[in-house]
């Protein structure tokens, strides 16, 4: 139904592509103004024009979460335009991805510094705006933070952390009126897994998820729009993710055997691979 968010005001981090992109675009169709920020600013400004070419709302900032003074910039540039702000999609993040005895200590620490730090950051720098308009705080999630997977531990680490974050503010901050919404995607199309440990996007990389597991990003949006727009406390997205979820709760023994199986085919081929 269009204008379930007519006239609010939203902010999105790492809005540049992907799911940040897509949300960008289906809350200025429902009637958002919306604050894009990332730090690539070329792509925002991109899909700051796509927006505002068909009726929608737009304004592209550079930001980076892991500086507190960008985000305390944008919060305040924001108020300084719109006077308001009512959504806050902490979407920003990455994945480091390898075995525990691959990575550094630095590693685990930049995974931090952007998928848990960066939140804080966000609700930080927005808080106040949040209460004044009693709007909701929106944590992109992950399957992979109820989950654990070999080799994913830096990303489920940083997820997981997230996840027990925003539960918490979903009870602490709804005395103040603002909603908590936690997203838990599974696999969607997204650059996500073409960014490598460093944080760097990597063109020349392939996705390594099949496409038939892999939800598109419209339908995944459309999903997380809904419930932004019913303040869910949390919402598992894709088919998979609900399964693998539910595994994991109930089945745990069974999921980390398949898993270990999966991990070993995928060595065993990319070593036959280098022969």
């Amino acid at each position: 139904m269009p204008g379930r968010f007519r006239g609010q005001i939203a902010l999105i981090t790492g809005a540049s592509s992907g799911i940040g992109a897509e949300l960008a675009r289906q809350l200025a169709a429902e009637g958002a103004v919306v604050v894009v920020t990332a730090r690539r600013i070329e792509r925002l400004q991109d899909l700051e024009k796509e927006i505002c070419a068909t009726g929608g709302s737009a304004l592209a900032l550079a930001c980076d979460v892991t500086r507190s003074a960008d985000l305390e910039a944008v919060s305040q540039k924001v108020r300084e335009r719109y006077g308001r702000l009512d959504i806050v999609v902490a979407n920003a993040g990455f994945g480091v991805g390898g075995s525990f005895a691959s990575l550094s200590l630095d590693d685990f620490r930049r995974q931090l510094e952007t998928n848990l730090f960066g939140v804080i950051a966000t609700l930080q720098a927005t808080l106040s705006d949040l209460t004044a308009s009693r709007g909701c705080f929106v944590v992109m999630g992950s399957v992979a933070g109820l989950v654990a997977f070999p080799g994913t531990t830096a990303y489920g680490m940083s997820k997981a952390a997230v996840h027990s974050l925003a539960l918490g503010l979903h009870g602490e901050l709804a005395a103040s009126g603002v909603g908590v919404v936690l997203l838990a995607p599974g696999y969607v199309d997204s650059e996500i897994r073409q960014v490598d440990k460093n944080g760097s996007h990597r063109t020349d990389w392939h996705d390594p998820v099949p496409r038939w597991v892999r939800m598109r990003t419209p339908v995944a949006v459309g999903k997380m729009v809904r419930a932004i727009h019913r303040r869910k406390r949390l919402q598992v997205i894709t088919f998979h993710g609900r399964l693998v979820a539910l595994a994991g709760r109930y089945f745990p023994g069974t999921l980390a055997w398949l898993a270990r199986r999966t991990v070993a085919k995928s060595r065993a081929r990319r070593e036959n691979d280098d022969r």
